[in-house]
C-alpha cells in the first residue's frame, strides 16, 4: 500500500479538522439564531398579555390632573408653552399645569405603570391603550356650566363618553371579556370640584349660581350632581376609584392676591372647601354602602395640601404664599407665561403657578395617597389597595 508523504497527510488532516470545526460553528450559529428568533417570537406573543396584565390607570377631572388633552382643543385653558414643563424630563411643556410631573405621573410611578397618555393624543393606539388613558381637561367642573369662559373643554359627561369609546377601541383589540377585566381591575382617579367654586360660584360677584343658591345649598347641589357622575362611572365598569376633595381653595396664590386680606387665605373660598370636603367623604361612604363594596376612596387632598401650606419649612419649602411663576402680588395674577416672573429654584416653592402645586408638592401629595392614615385616605390608602387587589 502506498503511503502518502507526511506533509501531504498532515495537510489533509488539518483541512478535515478545519471543516469539522467550521461545521460545528455553523451549526451552533444556526442553533443560536433559531433560539433567539424563538425567544423574540415568544416575547412578541406575550407582549399584549404582559401589557394587559399590568394594571390599567384612568384619569378624569380638571387641570390638576390634565396630561395634555387641552393641547388638542381651541381653548385658553392650556399649558403648552414655556415655562410650563421646565423640569419635565424633556424640559418642554406637555400640557401639564406643572413645572414637571403632576399627580397622575407620580401615581403611575408608584403602581409601576407608564404615564397615561391624553385620550386625544394620536399616540394612544395599539398596545398603549392597555396602559390606560387620561381624559381630564383643564377648566371643567362637576357642573356643565362651570368654566364656560374657557369655551371648548371636555366636560365630565364628554369624558365619560370618551371612556365608552375607549372601551370599544380596546374591545376591538383584545375582545369584550378581557376588556371588561381590564376596566374592572383598573385604578381610577377623579379630581373635580374646585372649579365649581373658583370658576363658577365665585368667578364674579353676584354670579348666576350665587344668586340661585346660598353657599350651603350650592354645596349640597354640587354633591348631588357628583353622586350622579360617580354612579355613572360605576356603571361604566369602575371598581377602584380615588375621589379627591378640593384643596384649600382660598389659600392658593391667586385667591390670596385677589380675595385675601394682607396675604391671608380668602375666607369665603375656605368656607366653601370646609363645607364641601366632609360632604364628599359622606358621599363616598354612602355609595360604598349602596354597592356593598369599598369601590370609592375619599382622598383628603385639602388636608394634604394644608400641611405644607401652613408649615412650608417642614417640607423644605421657603414659601407657600408666592407662586414660582406669575405676576402681581404673590405672583398670583394672570397666567404663567414666558413674560412672567420665574423663580430660579422650583423645589422651594409649594405652588408652581397661581393655582397649581409644584412638582415637588405633587410628590408629597401622592406620598400621602400611598401611606396616609384614614384621616387622609378613607377607607384605605393606595398601598393597602394594591396589596388587597394583588391577592384577587
Amino acid at each position: 500500500m502506498a503511503v502518502e508523504p507526511w506533509p501531504k497527510l498532515h495537510s489533509k488532516l488539518r483541512f478535515s479538522r478545519i471543516r469539522v470545526k467550521y461545521n460545528t460553528m455553523a451549526s451552533s450559529f444556526v442553533f443560536g439564531v433559531r433560539t433567539i428568533l424563538g425567544l423574540v417570537m415568544a416575547l412578541g406573543a406575550l407582549a399584549p398579555q404582559a401589557a394587559e396584565a399590568a394594571r390599567a390607570f384612568f384619569v378624569f377631572g380638571d387641570s390638576l390632573v390634565d396630561n395634555g388633552n387641552n393641547n388638542y382643543l381651541a381653548t385658553t385653558a392650556r399649558a403648552d408653552s414655556p415655562p410650563y414643563g421646565i423640569d419635565y424630563p424633556t424640559r418642554r411643556p406637555t400640557g401639564r399645569f406643572s413645572n414637571g410631573l403632576n399627580i397622575p405621573d407620580f401615581i403611575s410611578q408608584h403602581i409601576g405603570s407608564e404615564p397615561t397618555l391624553p385620550y386625544l393624543s394620536p399616540e394612544l393606539t395599539g398596545s398603549r391603550l392597555l396602559v390606560g388613558a387620561n381624559f381630564a381637561s383643564a377648566g371643567i367642573g362637576i357642573l356643565n356650566d362651570t368654566g364656560i369662559q374657557f369655551v371648548n373643554i371636555i366636560r365630565m359627561f364628554r369624558q365619560f363618553e370618551y371612556f365608552q369609546e375607549y372601551q370599544n377601541r380596546v374591545t376591538a383589540l383584545i375582545g369584550p371579556q378581557r376588556t371588561k377585566q381590564l376596566v374592572n381591575g383598573a385604578l381610577i382617579l377623579i379630581t373635580v370640584g374646585g372649579n365649581d367654586f373658583v370658576n363658577n360660584y365665585y368667578l364674579v360677584p353676584y354670579s348666576a349660581r350665587s344668586r340661585q343658591f346660598s353657599l350651603p345649598d350650592y354645596v349640597k347641589y354640587v354633591i348631588s350632581e357628583y353622586r350622579k357622575l360617580l354612579t355613572r362611572l360605576h356603571d361604566l365598569g369602575a371598581r377602584r376609584v380615588l375621589v379627591t376633595g378640593t384643596g384649600p381653595l382660598g389659600c392658593v396664590p391667586a385667591e390670596r392676591a385677589m380675595r385675601g386680606r394682607n396675604g391671608q387665605c380668602a375666607a369665603d373660598l375656605q368656607r366653601a372647601a370646609d363645607l364641601y370636603n366632609p360632604q364628599l367623604v359622606q358621599l363616598v361612604k354612602d355609595l360604598n354602602s349602596q354597592y356593598g363594596s369599598e369601590i370609592f376612596v375619599a382622598v383628603n387632598t385639602g388636608k394634604m395640601q394644608y400641611n405644607f401650606i401652613s408649615n412650608p419649612r417642614a417640607f423644605g419649602f421657603t414659601t407657600s404664599k408666592v407662586a414660582c411663576c406669575g405676576q402681581g402680588p404673590y405672583n398670583g395674577l394672570g397666567l404663567c407665561t414666558p413674560a412672567s416672573n420665574l423663580c430660579p429654584n422650583r423645589n422651594v416653592y409649594a405652588f408652581w403657578d397661581p393655582f397649581h402645586p409644584s412638582e415637588r408638592a405633587n410628590g408629597f401629595i401622592v406620598q400621602e395617597f400611598m401611606t396616609g392614615s384614614t384621616e387622609y385616605m378613607y377607607p384605605m390608602n393606595l398601598s393597602t389597595i394594591m396589596a388587597l387587589d394583588s391577592r384577587t
